[in-house]
Formats: structure tokens, C-alpha cells, sequence
């Protein structure tokens, strides 16, 4: 056999991105996945012929390991996975890693790493600003309007005190209060914190859930929120352009990090 021929000027191989495999966590409620699907749809669009794939944790299909499955039949050899959580928290902190790890078990020569959840990010606070304005909040509503950052919640810690940072941060943006609320496993809830600001005297209460999708807890978080007094609900994150920004955001990052630190691999 001869020596490789140099390669004519010109045909330099082109490197190829890496796939971004968004995971979700899943729910019973068909609103998540569509959710989900509509905020794919615009990083897509965002960044054309970049390969993006959806998978769950649980509840919906598919999940992980048929996903990283049908891209490394199809010749995919890097992945930056996507954990769309906005705090990390158990989900990111075990079953995320635990899912990849046994996915690419069985698929070697795979190299697959995680970026960072989504949050916090200015992006998020101004997908949360977005929300707030369709729901009928102008700038001069900002003085006399306290806000309610109601989470799903979570028994992890950090995870709680990102959440009451964001809140101290936010106030400093003009609205007359901002308090930090949770629908599960960490207090208060969001109809105590709405009228705790009702009794301080502020004369309109926003909630502004910060979640992404609809679901159980979601929909717990309206509820506190009508049985509070709350004057204006906004809707979740779902597909707003600046998730979208942020999602790429954080691929940029972990797939420029390939060549310095090491990935998952079988």
C-alpha cells in the first residue's frame, strides 16, 4: 500500500458539530412534551443544521438511551447533552448523568458531555419579563407591583438559594418587591407568599412561575396563586426565543470545551 496522497488544497475536512440531545423531564400532561417540541423547533431555527434531538426521563418517549441509540447509528460520534432544568437539583445532579452514563455504555467511541442547566441567566429573567408584559404589565406598573418567582421546588439546598438570589437580584430591577415561592418541598407556597406582599400593602401582585412547561406543578402554582388574591398569573417559560438563545447558549459552551476536558464515553 502507497503513502496517503496529501489532500488537494481546498478539501480541508470541515469538523462536524456535535448533536444536541435537549433532555427533558416528562410528564403525564401532553402540554409538556408539546412544550418541549415547540422550544426545539425554534433552536433548530435558530441554527440551521445543527442536529437537534429530544429525550425524557420519564413519563414520555423517547428516552435517552434510544435516542443516543438512533444517533450513533447514524454515525453521530459527539453529543452535548442538555439538561432543560433551570436549577441544578437532583434531576441534574443524578439522573441526568446516571441515563447518559448508561446510555453510552453500550455505545462505543460515543463521546458525550453535559452542559450546565439553563439557570440562573439574564436570559431567563428576561424570558420572566416577557411573560409578565403578555400578561398585561407595562413599565409603569413596575413600582407598584410585587412579584411572586414561584419554582416547582426541590429539598435540594442550592437549588433553593438560586432561587431566593434570583429573586434579591430582580428586585433591583424596579419592581416594588420580588419574593421567591415553591409548589413543592420547600416553603412558601405561592398563596402564602402572595399574601404575605398583601400585607405588607403592595397594591398589585404578579405571580411569574418559573417553570418551562405546563404540568402538575405548574398548575399547583396558578392554583396558589388564585387562592392568594394574586391580580395578574403569567404564563410558564415554554418556548419563548430567549430559552431558545439560552439553550444554544449552553451547547456553545460545552462544545467548545471538546478538546480541553473529557466527555462521557463507553
Amino acid at each position: 500500500m502507497g503513502a496517503a496522497q496529501p489532500r488537494p488544497a481546498g478539501e480541508e475536512l470541515i469538523p462536524v458539530a456535535p448533536a444536541l440531545l435537549v433532555i427533558a423531564h416528562g410528564s403525564r400532561d401532553p402540554r409538556h412534551a408539546a412544550t418541549v417540541h415547540a422550544l426545539t423547533r425554534r433552536v433548530r431555527a435558530l441554527r440551521p443544521g445543527l442536529r437537534v434531538e429530544t429525550a425524557y426521563l420519564d413519563f414520555n418517549a423517547p428516552r435517552v438511551d434510544r435516542v443516543l441509540a438512533a444517533l450513533y447509528a447514524d454515525g453521530v460520534r459527539e453529543v452535548v447533552a442538555q439538561p432543560l432544568l433551570l436549577t441544578r437539583a437532583f434531576h441534574a445532579k443524578a439522573d441526568v448523568p446516571a441515563a447518559l452514563s448508561e446510555a453510552t455504555v453500550r455505545l462505543p467511541g460515543l463521546a458525550v458531555r453535559v452542559a450546565e442547566v439553563l439557570g440562573p441567566s439574564p436570559l431567563l429573567v428576561s424570558a420572566l419579563e416577557r411573560r409578565l408584559s403578555e400578561a398585561g404589565l407595562g413599565p409603569a406598573d413596575r413600582a407598584t407591583t410585587g412579584v411572586v418567582l414561584a419554582s416547582a421546588g426541590s429539598t435540594d439546598p442550592e437549588a433553593i438559594a438560586v432561587i431566593a438570589e434570583i429573586a434579591r437580584e430582580w428586585r433591583h430591577t424596579g419592581w416594588c418587591a420580588v419574593r421567591p415561592a415553591f409548589a413543592s418541598a420547600a416553603l412558601p407556597r405561592t398563596e402564602e407568599a402572595v399574601r404575605a406582599l398583601r400585607a405588607e400593602g403592595v397594591r398589585r401582585i404578579a405571580v411569574a412561575p418559573y417553570v418551562i412547561a405546563p404540568g402538575r406543578l405548574p398548575d399547583r402554582i396558578a392554583d396558589g396563586a388564585a387562592a392568594g388574591g394574586a391580580d395578574v398569573v403569567a404564563d410558564v417559560l415554554g418556548a419563548a426565543p430567549e430559552l431558545a438563545h439560552l439553550l444554544l447558549h449552553r451547547y456553545d459552551t460545552a462544545a467548545a470545551t471538546r478538546a480541553h476536558t473529557p466527555a462521557l464515553t463507553a
